[in-house]
């Protein structure tokens, strides 16, 4: 666990004294936030309607733009490979860096995603669903970029393709997000299932995605 926690650590200093992977996402969600209204026009009533699936689109892309450097750096550096010839398992190593990746990350946009969506003249009543669905959502985004990222990590400008093998991954969590945002609007019950459905994804991408990471950043090493 020490190990564990000091991996988790390192990702985080690295990525505040960095800034790159994070700047850049954050500037990307801005960039569609205040963008967006100029592109739709002046009816509020349509930008009330769709933003909270831009929002959910925003972050989606956001968090695939930084994924790349989840394993990258250290796999360039030789020190993912010093990572695995130590104790802890491969596995664990993989669910350090997505964690940091969505502390980093895929979490800050999570929790300012909602207030910058007074921008979109956002319902007052979807805020706390939305708020609810993308800190549920966002640790699944961060787990599945990490996939991607491993089984590209040999690649140089691996950016595409990762974006083309974990977008179909996100639709789950898209869809289910983006019903989960706006049902407590509609029925309590269309709420609870979404979010139901959201933890079980998140639970399952915990499980499966660090295995999977493993697996694929062994592939590279040998």
């Amino acid at each position: 666990m020490r190990i564990f926690l000091a991996i988790l650590f390192r990702d985080i200093r690295l990525a505040l004294r960095q800034g790159g992977g994070a700047g850049t996402a954050l500037g990307f969600f801005l960039a569609v936030v205040i963008l967006l209204p100029l592109g739709i026009g002046p009816d509020l009533a349509v930008l009330s309607r769709i933003a909270p699936g831009a929002l959910w689109i925003a972050l989606l892309l956001s968090v695939l733009l930084s994924a790349e450097r989840i394993f990258q750096s250290d796999y360039e550096d030789g020190s993912l490979e010093v990572m695995s010839m130590g104790l802890v398992p491969l596995e664990l190593i993989a669910l350090a860096k997505a964690l940091g990746h969505w502390i980093t990350t895929a979490l800050p946009l999570a929790i300012a995603a909602p207030p910058l969506g007074v921008l979109l003249n956002v319902a007052p009543e979807v805020v706390l669903p939305l708020w609810a669905a993308m800190l549920t959502a966002s640790l699944a985004l961060s787990l599945l970029a990490s996939l991607g990222a491993a089984l590209t990590v040999g690649v140089r400008r691996g950016g595409l393709i990762v974006s083309i093998l974990v977008l179909p991954l996100y639709i789950p969590v898209l869809v289910f997000g983006i019903s989960a945002s706006v049902g407590l609007s509609a029925t309590t019950e269309v709420f609870g299932a979404s979010m139901l459905m959201l933890t079980a994804i998140t639970l399952a991408c915990a499980v499966l995605c660090p295995v999977g990471a493993a697996a694929a950043l062994r592939a590279h090493m040998k």
